[in-house]
């Protein structure tokens, strides 16, 4: 099995840039596919949010915890991970647990579009358009002034980026960052 996904892992990431580059969407089951944000880009997307004491940051779609584990770590603030893989959340809480940040960092196997994001003030997404559409009236719903959400490589269609910053990637795909900041005036 481990062979197996080791397999899958590049040829979902090359499918994911195809279907990107031609204009048409790529699931996997009807999924949004796992594919790792490389940690240059969980660093950036971090500082762009300017996470601080006291900040909930959600990462929806979390994969394999990297971002809220680099959260717990770098600025120990607490975390919650949104992931409906059951095995991808068995895999954060162990990676939590062997970080040493388990006490901040907490994985939860939900549907994404479910989620109660109330307490958060952080939120990341590395989603497809089309989910980012169906997540944006959840997102609305519970913002709050001060609240910041970082997007990996896809915007919130409707949103206007407070800042939009592009990483150099390999040699197929570079990567962009959008950061929407929720001010009181936007309510």
């Amino acid at each position: 099995m481990k062979t197996l996904r080791f397999l899958i892992a590049p040829i979902s990431s090359l499918c994911l840039l195809v279907g990107c580059l031609s204009g048409f969407p790529v699931w996997t089951a009807g999924e949004v596919p796992f594919i790792p944000t490389p940690p240059e880009v969980v660093d950036r997307m971090l500082e762009l949010a300017e996470v601080k004491k006291g900040d909930v940051v959600y990462d929806v779609g979390s994969g394999d915890g990297r971002i809220v584990i680099a959260a717990a770590k770098k600025y120990g603030v607490r975390g919650v991970g949104i992931e409906i893989d059951p095995d991808l959340v068995q895999r954060s809480r162990e990676k939590a647990r062997t970080e040493g940040v388990d006490h901040l960092a907490e994985f939860r196997e939900q549907d994404a579009l479910k989620v109660d994001l109330t307490e958060a003030t952080v939120v990341t997404l590395y989603m497809m358009p089309e989910f980012n559409a169906k997540l944006r009236p959840i997102l609305e719903e519970h913002l709050r002034p001060g609240w910041r959400v970082v997007a990996h490589d896809f915007g919130v269609e409707g949103w206007t980026p407070a800042r939009i910053e592009r990483l150099k990637g390999d040699f197929l795909h570079s990567h962009t960052i959008y950061l929407y900041v929720w001010k009181t005036e936007d309510r």
